[in-house]
């Protein structure tokens, strides 16, 4: 039987319009500041999409967008502005950044009360505590994702596929503190399709497309497929299509649930997003 499929869509929709009635009901309007650093196409829209919805939703919105040649000063000098200004609630600096900046450092600039995106060293150390932080907005949304599918996670085995600052190592902590049994899987892990096999909920983030085959799933896992890799589309020539780390139409077979790519995860690390602006704008910190 076809897995059940996760429409991540439908899910930020409802979130975001949940987070409309709660801006519209209270006084104070969030503030949301998103820098941008350079001319990379990608992030352009990525920046473009968060201001969008940040409006469409009630939220103040501010693109600061500076020249690729900017220096880490000039940079953190804007940062140290947006952290005293009282109507900016959420700061998120688009990553990546030129070579000429120090990503790390201008992370740790970010005042944590503001940190939206959740990779401030306090947010991290915070999360991998079970402290209230804010929580990256892609594990964020993967768990909301993961417990559409399922709502009781205690006990189950749980692969995350990447461990990056980003997703891998956030997402485990989350399933970790849901109660999950977490394997962390990498480039050096070994019987990997084995690994897959086991798992319960299978988290792919590792950029590589259709890497995780359908044979390596087991029946009726929830599988989140949090890899956007554009590649060439063969059935139209000249043009390009978005896949996931996992194949898609070999998994679907076996899993119980699957995150579509796109419509999955990526319309959720958005609605994350605003979702943490508005709880800074609250004074408020919590999990997904």
């Amino acid at each position: 039987m076809a897995a059940r499929i996760i429409d991540g869509a439908a899910v930020a929709k409802k979130l975001r319009q949940k987070m409309a009635e709660q801006i519209a009901a209270q006084r104070l309007t969030p503030g949301l500041a998103v820098v941008l650093v350079g001319e990379n196409p990608a992030s352009q829209v990525y920046v473009r999409n968060k201001g969008r919805a940040a409006e469409e939703i009630g939220m103040k919105s501010w693109t600061h967008t500076l020249a690729a040649e900017t220096t880490q000063a000039q940079l953190l000098d804007l940062i140290a502005k947006l952290n005293r200004d009282p109507a900016v609630h959420g700061i998120l600096v688009q990553l990546p950044l030129p070579k000429q900046i120090d990503a790390q450092a201008v992370i740790a600039a970010i005042d944590p009360a503001k940190d939206v995106d959740g990779f401030h060293p306090i947010n991290a150390g915070k999360l991998s505590l079970g402290l209230p932080a804010f929580v990256p907005c892609t594990p964020q949304g993967c768990m909301i994702l993961i417990r559409e599918a399922e709502s009781n996670l205690s006990g189950l085995k749980a692969l995350v596929l990447g461990r990056s600052n980003i997703v891998g190592k956030p997402v485990a902590q989350l399933l970790l503190q849901a109660d999950c049994t977490v394997t962390i899987a990498h480039s050096r892990t070994k019987d990997l399709a084995e690994e897959c096999r086991a798992a319960d909920i299978l988290v792919a983030a590792i950029g590589k497309p259709d890497f995780v085959k359908g044979g390596w799933i087991k029946p009726g896992a929830i599988v989140i497929d949090v890899g956007i890799n554009r590649i060439d589309d063969p059935a139209n020539p000249g043009k390009t299509r978005l896949i996931g780390d996992v194949d898609f139409a070999g998994a679907s077979v076996k899993a119980g649930a699957i995150t579509p790519v796109p419509g999955g995860v990526g319309p959720m690390t958005i609605a994350c997003l605003l979702k943490n602006t508005l709880q800074a704008a609250s004074g408020d910190m919590g999990h997904a």
